[in-house]
Parts: structure tokens; sequence; C-alpha cells
């Protein structure tokens, strides 16, 4: 397989591959970590005429203030896993990227990449909607904040303007009493999850009941997606009451069928990860409260 022919751009700068992409209008494409665009230009399902190589364009790391971890969107999926800061201000990122394809993905995927091919079977994805994430946007109008929750519209497909480039992602910082869990069902190492569930979980004082709680899915819908965070807040944490949660968010979804596992397979699967994610997240926010 060989890809099409394109011309070929390194932009010293997210301003210029903002000017290149408004020139450039539906024919041109950003490459950053490639491990998307790739194998789609190979397989000819992308031909655009222009590449706009944006690598050099940002060389920032993870920093963290007042409470927020930002992300610059370059931020190598290795680096996701590796980082001290990562690991502490958002350990379920951490935890998830481990998951992501195999080392060579790891090593050249970028968050921004990931967030923008807004692939509906996304780690990262989901994360970033269970997180709260927001995502920092550079277009010809200057940069603007658009809320994980708004990004995601449908199959590849981001609510981003055509001529707009993810600059940065902000993750509130994890807080004591929270706690997370990453769970997913594949057919191999390193595939598509069939479905995939990252939760954040935020306990009371006295370690009983949640307070708060986002649980994002990836896999059962066009993109992924939100559960509704009020079937989750006030629930004991008990296995009854965790079990009744996950059941009643599976019961809400209408995945699709393909070759690798039926709607109703993937509703069922979405109940028996919900809870188990829900149990770890619980258990983790219940060790982070405890006295050192």
């Amino acid at each position: 397989m060989v890809a099409p022919a394109f011309d070929y751009v390194a932009a010293d700068s997210y301003d210029e591959a903002v000017r290149l992409l408004a020139a450039g209008g539906d024919d041109a494409k950003i490459l950053a970590g490639g491990q998307s665009l790739m194998p789609m230009l190979n397989l000819r399902l992308a031909h655009p005429d222009l590449l706009i190589d944006i690598n050099q364009a940002d060389q920032r790391a993870p920093s963290v203030a007042d409470g927020v971890l930002r992300l610059p969107a370059l931020t190598r999926h290795r680096v996701l896993l590796e980082h001290d800061l990562v690991r502490r201000g958002c350990p379920l990122l951490a935890g998830a990227v481990r998951h992501v394809g195999n080392v060579r993905v790891r090593n050249r995927g970028t968050i921004g990449g990931s967030l923008a091919h807004a692939d509906p079977t996304s780690e990262i994805g989901s994360c970033a909607l269970a997180a709260g994430a927001r995502v920092v946007v550079r277009g010809p109008g200057g940069d603007r904040t658009v809320p994980a929750d708004e990004l995601f519209d449908t199959y590849w497909t981001t609510t981003l303007a055509p001529a707009e480039v993810i600059t940065d992602v902000l993750i509130p910082v994890a807080r004591p009493r929270q706690g997370w869990s990453f769970q997913e069902m594949v057919r191999r190492t390193s595939d598509f999850a069939i479905v995939a569930v990252a939760a954040l979980v935020e306990l009371d004082e006295r370690a009983e009941v949640i307070t708060a709680a986002r649980v994002a899915l990836a896999g059962v819908a066009d993109r992924v997606t939100l559960a509704d965070p009020d079937l989750l807040t006030g629930l004991t944490g008990g296995n009854g009451s965790i079990d009744a949660a996950a059941g009643a968010i599976a019961d809400r979804l209408e995945p699709g069928t393909d070759v690798h596992a039926s709607g109703e397979y993937r509703r069922r699967l979405a109940r028996v990860l919900v809870a188990r994610a829900l149990r770890e997240s619980c258990a983790r926010a219940r060790a982070a409260g405890e006295p050192a």
C-alpha cells in the first residue's frame, strides 16, 4: 500500500500551522505523531494535498499551576505514561495510556492528535471526558477553550473549525478522597477496545458516599460518551448500589453491532466494566483519604 502524493510543510509555530490550514482548506491535514493519519494515508482513506508537520511548533513539557495539569498537545503517550506530574496530577490518564497501541505507537502518538482523531474507541478520549478536561485550540481568530464534553461530534469528527489546531489539554489535578479506574476489553493486546470505561470518583469525608463521579465509555456509540452523573452521585459505594448503577448506565446505551461484537454483548460488557471501574475507583478513593 502506498500513500497518495502530497506536499509537505514543517510549521515552526502553531500560528504558522493555522495559516497553512486556512489556506489549504479541506485539502490540508495536520501531522503530529502520525499514528492514526499514516495508516489512513496508506489505505487511501485520506488523501490530502498538503501535510502540515507541527512537531517543531512546540517543545513544552507538562506543567502544573493553580490546580490544573497542562499537557501540551504534542505530549507523547510515552511521556503521559512516565512523567511524574502526570502520574500525580491525573493517574487515570497515566494508567490508561499503557493500553494504547504498542510501544512504537506510544513513542510517537500525541495526546492532541488522539483527541483530534476522535476515535469512538479511544482510551485517551474517554479519560479526557472522565477527568473533566478542557482543550485549548488555536484558530484564525485566536485561542478558545473547549470542554472535552463538547469536543467529540461523531465517528472521527470533532467540533473544531477547519483551521483550528489543538495546542493544550487542561485537566484538574487529582484531589484527596478521589479514586480512578480504567477498564477495557480487547480481543488482543494493542487492539482497539471493544468496550472501555474510564472512571473518576470522589467520596465524602467518611469515605462512604460518592459525592462526585464521572464515568466515560468508549466503544458503545459513535463517540466516547459520558454516563449521566445523576446515576452515580449519592451512592454508598456498596456492591449492591454499584451493580444497580452499572445496570442503569448500561440500559441507557444503544451500541451498534459490527464484526467484533454484537450490540447486546457490548451492553452487557459495559455493565460489567462499569461495575469493576466503580469498585476500584472507590477503593482507591478510600486509600487516598487515609492518613499517611
